[in-house]
């Protein structure tokens, strides 16, 4: 049994139980509720669901987009470690022949269960925003192309990034859908029609990659992708990924996202590469170099001017703690935002929050949100 505070999507217990039993949760409700024989004593500690990642490329020094196998189960382990039960392996905008070969070699990690399937960032995105990703391999949407990665993939590819104004968005969104894939439009110019059509035309669920990166700027006469974004997921309609780090996202624009769209329509992603839990240093991300500074990833330059953002150094417990804390948001909200919205996103109903029946995936913090415990399927890891 786990005692504490215990934050559920309703809200939070302030002397609440958790009880495990054969890898679930059997039980969650007021100390009042257990028999007073074996209750553990009252404590200051809060316990949260364990935090589901939908869009990371890696950690531990190793990355999805070019370790091996064993590379990569590091980097699952090294955020595992950090508090997340679930991830998705993100690749970046690659040749054809480099995405098949990472398709393969990352496969035995999604049948073992060490990540929940494969995210495709790319590569039918748009060059002017493309951020960190190679423009060399940025290309037209091509249906062949994605039959082919779906085919290979074998049902372990989960979601996908395009740009709304790739070409046959239309058909790619339908292939991925009828895949059971999650269609997530990011690294868009579109403008606030396109982006807004895009976003209604999946059959099946769908995200927007990290809402304003990978985007132009909203501006009060042109709405463009981030205006769209924000009217759909309001509506209930996608779901907009947050990498709430205070260097992607001020803590100011995360506290308007879930004042305005609500935390059932809210991810917490990390979007970390390689470099996340390492020092300051040179590092990649996919093919590009990138120059860590003060834990923030950038592309290198070969003048070193200030490159490109290169994805995260944080882990989703790290987002979450500083929304509740630098955001205001409040825990019950974050803790829906970091496991449960993500876990409905992907059609994971046997995890995401604490809740009789769903598999035990259980975090314990201290009263400052500092990681203590990590718990997935019953077993302390």
């Amino acid at each position: 049994m786990l005692r504490g505070t215990v934050v559920t999507p309703s809200g939070t217990i302030d002397d609440g139980v958790v009880a495990l039993a054969d890898g679930l949760i059997a039980e969650v409700g007021p100390a009042s509720a257990f028999p007073p024989a074996g209750l553990p004593a009252p404590s200051d500690d809060v316990y949260v669901p364990g935090m589901i990642d939908v869009h990371c490329h890696g950690g531990g020094g190793h990355g999805f987009p070019d370790s091996d196998a064993d590379g990569a189960r590091a980097a699952a382990a090294h955020h595992l470690g950090r508090g997340t039960t679930t991830l998705l392996a993100s690749l970046v905008s690659a040749a054809p022949e480099k995405l098949l070969e990472r398709i393969a070699t990352l496969a035995p990690l999604v049948d073992d269960g060490t990540v929940a399937g494969l995210h495709l960032e790319g590569p039918f995105l748009a060059q002017e925003v493309c951020g960190a990703q190679d423009p060399r391999y940025i290309i037209d949407g091509d249906p062949a192309l994605l039959a082919t990665l779906l085919d290979a993939g074998g049902g372990r590819i989960r979601s996908m990034t395009l740009a709304a104004e790739t070409a046959h968005y239309a058909e790619l969104a339908r292939q991925l859908s009828d895949a059971g894939a999650v269609v997530s439009v990011g690294h868009t110019a579109g403008d606030y029609d396109t982006v807004a059509a895009a976003l209604d035309t999946p059959a099946g669920p769908v995200s927007i990659t990290h809402l304003f990166n990978g985007m132009h700027p909203m501006h009060h006469r042109h709405p463009g992708a981030v205006g769209a974004a924000l009217k759909v997921a309001g509506e209930g309609r996608a779901v907009a990924e947050l990498v709430g780090d205070g260097i992607h996202l001020a803590s100011g624009t995360v506290a308007m996202v879930f004042a305005t769209v609500g935390a059932d329509h809210i991810a917490l992603i990390s979007d970390a590469m390689q470099a996340a839990g390492m020092p300051d240093g040179q590092y990649t991300l996919g093919p590009l170099e990138v120059t860590v500074g003060a834990g923030v990833a950038r592309l290198t330059t070969p003048d070193g001017s200030r490159g490109a953002i290169a994805g995260g150094t944080s882990s989703v417990l790290d987002v979450f703690a500083r929304a509740v804390q630098h955001s205001g948001v409040s825990l019950a909200d974050a803790a829906r935002a970091g496991a449960t919205t993500p876990a409905r996103l992907l059609g994971l109903q046997d995890r995401g929050e604490l809740a009789a029946g769903l598999r035990a995936d259980v975090l314990e913090l201290t009263s400052d949100l500092r990681l203590q415990r990590v718990i997935r399927g019953g077993v302390e890891v």
